[in-house]
């Protein structure tokens, strides 16, 4: 825990002179401000909640392959306690998202970005915990614990995945380091930004213009992870008869059933990323040769997953045409809504810079979603499908093309309406003040932000009688 200390005023900040007093005195209790100083370095105590966070996941996933080993040891964890240990590790690394090299069969990539959930709340806890600490006191200081916690975490994720190698199954070093740091990272900074206040107050910090970019993406993508459920959903529901019957067909049992459903949740997630990419256009594959888009699908021998009898299987278009004219649709409104929300928290007098920030909206939003479609998909071996899930590059260059240039023109439009109300607004008031002036003109109001002036950043002032001798 961090120590407290009571730290008086100084004697310059006193009010008092010394005659009348000492500073203490004069000032009273009320005046002693409590100070959190940290106990420990912050590269030591990053440390310290970095293993805690990994040991902790780990304990939990360990616990329960140690109940499934002991319960059930047909199941053919083999190598005895030993084994089910390295299994449990296999998992955990599963869980960030690692790939597992399988002798026989390839590599196993085509993992659930649900399991990430479990490392990642637990990373946001020891965030939350160096902010209460005392080593985050102010939003720069953000990155450097992040990166104390992110950096013996990947050492630690490094370690998990050389300890749980065995001749049938290897996990990917380069890759149990890179997805341990970045998730670290992400979610330890998450943690400590959210442990100084309220998201509310966190955003008033923000400069309004990164503000303004950062909520229009939020928008954005709140947006198309709304339709993107909405979507899988109703696929569902239309093919609820082929999901019954791979139900059926696999006859797990009641415990089968409910690790069915356990997986199907952690899938969700990916599900709901290839609606995205199937609502863009560009739409995903499930193995070598295949396609599933909007004006049809080819499609091969699919595993028998539940989950995956959603998959449309006509080679027609899976919806009406009006429908999926709608449904082509839907990125265009995540643009603009990215567009009017970037510039409705910040708009600017100068309007060829509207758009620009309203395509720099789109353009990140883009981004993360095309990153999203590269996490959201993977090879299911060697054979066939070893190509499976939505092309991130692909993606991200037409949601670019579709997001982006639509926010632009949204950003522009709704930055014309806001300036054009504002100057009727001082003509009106002008006009019933007096005759109306020549040139109408006036103070911008407190929410446009003036990008032809450098208020936001530093001003060089010269001092004409720097060199005059006094």
């Amino acid at each position: 825990m961090g120590i407290v200390r009571v730290v008086p005023p100084r004697e310059s900040d006193s009010p008092q002179s010394p005659r009348s007093g000492s500073p203490r005195e004069a000032a009273g209790p009320a005046a002693l401000t409590p100070v959190l100083v940290p106990s420990r370095p912050m590269l030591i105590a990053g440390g310290a909640a970095a293993l805690a966070a990994a040991g902790g996941g780990l304990a939990v996933l360990a616990t329960l392959t140690l109940i499934g080993w002991i319960t059930a040891p047909h199941v053919g964890l083999g190598g005895g306690l030993v084994g089910a240990l390295r299994s449990a590790g296999l998992l955990w690394l599963v869980a960030h998202h690692v790939e597992v090299t399988v002798r026989g069969a390839g590599r196993i990539g085509l993992l659930p970005l649900g399991l990430v959930l479990l490392p990642a709340v637990l990373i946001e806890r020891a965030g939350r915990w160096m902010t209460h600490e005392g080593h985050v006191t102010s939003l720069p200081q953000v990155g450097p614990a992040a990166v104390s916690i992110a950096f013996p975490y990947a050492l630690f994720t490094g370690a998990v995945a050389l300890a749980s190698r065995t001749a049938v199954a290897a996990p990917s070093l380069w890759q149990a380091v890179m997805m341990g740091f970045l998730i670290a990272l992400i979610a330890g900074g998450f943690g400590a930004a959210r442990g100084l206040a309220p998201w509310r107050r966190l955003a008033g910090r923000v400069p309004p213009r990164p503000r303004s970019v950062m909520l229009g993406m939020v928008a954005a993508l709140a947006v198309l992870t709304a339709f993107g459920a909405l979507l899988g959903a109703a696929s569902l529901l239309v093919h609820l008869t082929a999901y019954r019957t791979a139900v059926s067909s696999l006859n797990p049992g009641p415990g089968g059933s409910l690790l069915l459903l356990l997986a199907s949740i952690c899938y969700l997630p990916n599900s709901v990323i290839w609606a995205i990419a199937y609502m863009l256009g560009p739409g995903f594959a499930f193995g070598a040769g295949t396609a599933v888009s909007p004006s049809g699908s080819s499609l091969g021998a699919v595993p028998a997953f539940p989950m995956l009898a959603a998959l449309p299987v006509d080679a027609r278009a899976a919806f009406p045409a009006w429908l999926g004219l709608f449904v082509l649709a839907l990125p265009y409104l995540a643009g603009a809504v990215a567009g009017l929300i970037t510039v409705r928290i910040a708009p600017t007098p100068a309007l060829e810079a509207a758009p620009l920030w309203g395509l720099l909206t789109g353009t990140l939003t883009a981004l993360v979603i095309g990153l999203g479609t590269r996490f959201s998909g993977g090879p299911l071996g060697a054979g066939r499908l070893a190509q499976v899930g939505p092309s991130g590059g692909e993606v991200a260059l037409v949601a670019v093309l579709e997001i982006g240039v639509t926010a632009a023109l949204a950003a522009g439009a709704a930055n014309w309406l806001i300036i054009r109300h504002h100057v009727r607004r001082l003509a009106a008031a002008a006009a019933a003040a007096g005759p109306p002036p020549v040139r109408v003109s006036g103070p911008l109001p407190a929410l446009i932000i003036d990008e032809t002036d450098d208020a936001g950043g530093h001003r060089i002032h010269v001092n004409p009688w720097v060199d005059d001798p006094e």
